[in-house]
């Protein structure tokens, strides 16, 4: 169990981290949902009813759709960019490890790299496609939830009710959205540049301690 946990520390704490977080949302959001359906003059929600509601739905798949937007964009970005000194961009002038084409005949190659052809190539693209993937799947519930909410609050005003495209045509929807994106955007020039002139030993994150600020890659 404890070489488990010590090979699994890095997912285990941060799953928590999410678990903790995501509860904190959930209560927090109920009571704050209810407080407004009560100035629109509807019923309290429970918490089971809560969670299931396009309030819940809306808040946390909004949240969602940057951060996997933001891992898709990333992983792409980095495979062709390339950012002087910096410990999260490939060297300047080199091949790395991660440009070669994989070897099939390594026996512990994974099953797509010995299959080849159709598969192989899905399977050396698919981190970007599973982000992009997910990203898509978090922005269409962020909608689904948006819609059902904006249209209790048009209910509410005697305004008429919306479909999910004529949600997703308003400036509520596209302000949800890219205010979360350009955050997550904002991360990632942050980590690199920052990483080009600032340590943090013992993470992978960073170049070494004594590395000079022209250094580029891990």
């Amino acid at each position: 169990m404890r070489r488990f946990l010590y090979q699994n520390g890095l997912s285990l704490v941060i799953t928590a981290m999410v678990l903790l977080t995501l509860g904190g949302q959930t209560l927090t959001g109920w009571h704050d949902y209810n407080d407004e359906r009560q100035d629109l003059h509807l019923s309290a929600l429970s918490l089971g009813e809560y969670v299931t509601s396009g309030h819940w739905v809306e808040a946390t798949f909004e949240n969602w759709e940057s951060e996997f937007l933001q891992m898709a964009l990333y992983v792409m970005l980095t495979v062709s960019l390339r950012q002087k000194g910096s410990a999260e961009s490939k060297k300047l002038d080199e091949e790395e490890e991660v440009d070669r084409e994989p070897d099939a005949s390594k026996s512990d190659a994974p099953w797509p790299v010995r299959q080849g052809g159709a598969v192989l190539w899905l399977y050396k693209r698919s981190l970007s496609l599973a982000f992009f993937l997910l990203f898509l799947g978090a922005f269409f519930l962020h909608a689904l939830g948006g819609t059902e909410v904006y249209n209790i609050e048009q209910q509410a005003h005697g305004k008429p009710p919306v479909d999910l495209l004529g949600y997703m045509a308003t400036s509520r929807f596209w302000f949800e959205s890219l205010q979360n994106w350009q955050s997550e955007f904002l991360s990632i020039v942050s980590i690199v540049v920052l990483s080009i002139w600032l340590r943090q030993q013992g993470s992978p994150e960073s170049k070494p301690v004594d590395a000079p600020h022209d250094e580029t890659g891990k």
